[in-house]
């Protein structure tokens, strides 16, 4: 169990960011409260920030602190308690062939080619599509705590070398797994996101772990109404974890 985080005990401070547009709510104005200095985030005063609702992105670490909006959730699954619907133990299954490879961060043209054509065949226009290796080094590679990168590749064949097709940065906390980011190939009716998060649920249960934080949900958000269909999940109201 986490320990309460007193950011100043911990040499840390938090300021709010000005607002900006938001990238999940149209006509929206968003903020973030921001942790500060990001070198002194290790693995256990993460662990904490994780349950009062903050996550990363490269070394920056910020929570949701919008003027008049409270739609961002933030979301974990306990993973012992979990159990797969009947849609996702398909997904198991079609993507049971795939081996997963646990990996130091690090970059290679192989991810980052892939990297790009995720983003540009499903978040076209959003600004990562463009991204050159050394943003897709900063928002995925670097980290701060402990950190892995995991490749899912097809079997190979007599005639047809293993294909690369998903790559998902996880780290690894005190009591918890937290999905960083997760790309794949972006063809077809595949379930890949799906699976991805179950394989997820199997680590963290094989390593002993309690939880999976999923980042953040918003009921309005089409692209993370994915998220809630993971039961059962607790949800952050009110600096509460709620039992959903």
């Amino acid at each position: 169990m986490n320990q309460p985080l007193h950011l100043a005990e911990a040499g840390l401070q938090c300021y709010a960011t000005a607002s900006y547009p938001c990238s999940y709510l149209e006509n929206m104005q968003a903020r973030s409260q921001v942790i500060t200095p990001s070198e002194l985030v290790d693995d256990a005063r993460y662990s904490a920030l994780l349950a009062l609702g903050f996550r990363r992105s490269g070394t920056f670490v910020y929570r949701p602190h919008c003027d008049h909006c409270q739609a961002c959730q933030a979301i974990r699954i306990p993973v012992a308690a979990f159990a797969p619907t009947r849609s996702q133990k398909r997904a198991w299954k079609q993507h049971s062939q795939l081996t997963a490879h646990v990996l130091e961060p690090g970059f290679t043209r192989e991810h980052y080619d892939l990297y790009i054509r995720y983003q540009r065949a499903r978040h076209a226009g959003g600004g990562m599509d463009v991204d050159d290796a050394q943003q897709y080094r900063e928002f995925l590679v670097t980290s701060q705590v402990t950190t892995s990168m995991v490749e899912f590749r097809s079997p190979a064949s007599d005639h047809t070398p293993s294909q690369l097709k998903m790559v998902s940065v996880i780290d690894r906390l005190d009591d918890a797994l937290s999905a960083v980011y997760t790309f794949y190939e972006p063809n077809g009716q595949q379930s890949y996101g799906t699976f991805n998060v179950l394989w997820q649920i199997e680590w963290a249960r094989s390593q002993g772990l309690t939880y999976l934080y999923l980042g953040y949900w918003i009921a309005e958000c089409n692209k993370m109404s994915y998220k809630s269909r993971f039961r059962p999940h607790e949800l952050l109201v009110q600096e509460h974890w709620r039992y959903v």
